[in-house]
């Protein structure tokens, strides 16, 4: 099958189109037209075979992991999704991987609405580009430089959860098919928490979403905000999979990465209004920590002991 006949087939079906969407797939370039008194939100991430994913990975959840990965940091800016080009390299046209890839793909496009306006394909060792694309209101984007001593330091849902999917899929850990299933799925699907962005519009001082290690994207957080922070790691959720770890689960929960939840400050004052933010957005959420004045990072349990990491995350070139 030529390129063009796999492009026809598989990424051309037919899909709920935007009204914002004047021209998308088939010119040389999509026409698209941003609502008025909206910035738009852009961002772009690559997976690559080896690195990013496993090259066994069910090709339909490696497209919704595709997707779902760029959403997250419009989730991070507080961002509506609007619109996506996607990028692939291909060892072989091989249709039906690329039917499944696109079905999921597709089936998380569909629940935010999101367009597939554009892309390209060519051969060569299997690597996706996504590029996303989103409106938020003027003044109301989420940053990663508003955070202030005294804020509270939150987390969404149940960081290290992946890592451990990742662990049990290299064959590192073993647990009951009951405990290691739902952190397989973590890995492999991750739910990018938009709902929750967007609740915190007006909220949150500071955010981000966590990729490549809670510990080490929270140093992001407090580099761009000029502030320090004490987590109290007894604070970080245990589900019931990391509870089975016992301590090496603290690790995995600080440095695991590949969680893709949000991370965030809110003033003290404004704590009650979490629980309203969670159950807007179906997620939990956990004050795990305190910005304050003194720089850097520091590791306390609730007694007080200081603790320390083997590493912080992950790093492409380290």
């Amino acid at each position: 099958m030529g390129e063009f006949d796999l492009i026809r087939r598989c990424c051309t079906r037919a899909r709920p189109s935007r009204a914002d969407v004047l021209l998308g797939i088939g010119d040389d370039c999509a026409l698209l037209a941003p609502p008025a008194g909206r910035q738009l939100a852009v961002s772009l991430d690559l997976l690559v075979s080896g690195v990013h994913f496993l090259a066994d990975v069910d090709p339909w959840r490696l497209g919704w992991k595709a997707l779902a990965v760029n959403l997250s940091d419009l989730a991070a800016a507080g961002a509506e999704p609007a619109w996506v080009t996607l990028g692939l390299t291909l060892p072989a046209a091989d249709e039906s991987w690329l039917a499944a890839f696109m079905d999921g793909f597709f089936a998380l496009a569909d629940r935010y609405a999101v367009q597939l306006v554009g892309g390209d394909t060519t051969r060569g060792p299997l690597a996706i580009a996504v590029q996303v694309h989103g409106f938020v209101e003027p003044g109301q984007a989420l940053i990663r430089g508003g955070a202030r001593p005294g804020d509270l330091l939150c987390v969404s849902g149940v960081p290290g959860e992946a890592a451990v999917g990742l662990a049990l899929r290299l064959g590192r850990l073993e647990l009951p098919a009951a405990l290691a299933a739902p952190c397989i799925d973590r890995l492999e699907c991750p739910e990018p928490r938009v709902a929750l962005g967007r609740a915190l519009r007006g909220l949150a001082s500071a955010a981000l979403d966590v990729s490549d290690g809670l510990a080490q994207d929270l140093g992001h957080l407090l580099d761009a905000s000029g502030v320090g922070a004490t987590l109290d790691v007894d604070a970080l959720p245990r589900s019931a999979s990391l509870q089975a770890l016992g301590a090496a689960a603290l690790e995995l929960a600080l440095a695991g990465g590949d969680d893709y939840e949000l991370l965030f400050t809110i003033p003290p004052d404004r704590r009650d209004e979490l629980t309203a933010c969670a159950a807007a957005a179906g997620v939990a959420l956990t004050v795990i920590g305190r910005i304050e004045a003194a720089a850097d990072l520091r590791l306390r349990h609730a007694d007080g002991r200081p603790c320390s990491l083997a590493r912080s995350g992950y790093d492409h070139f380290a």
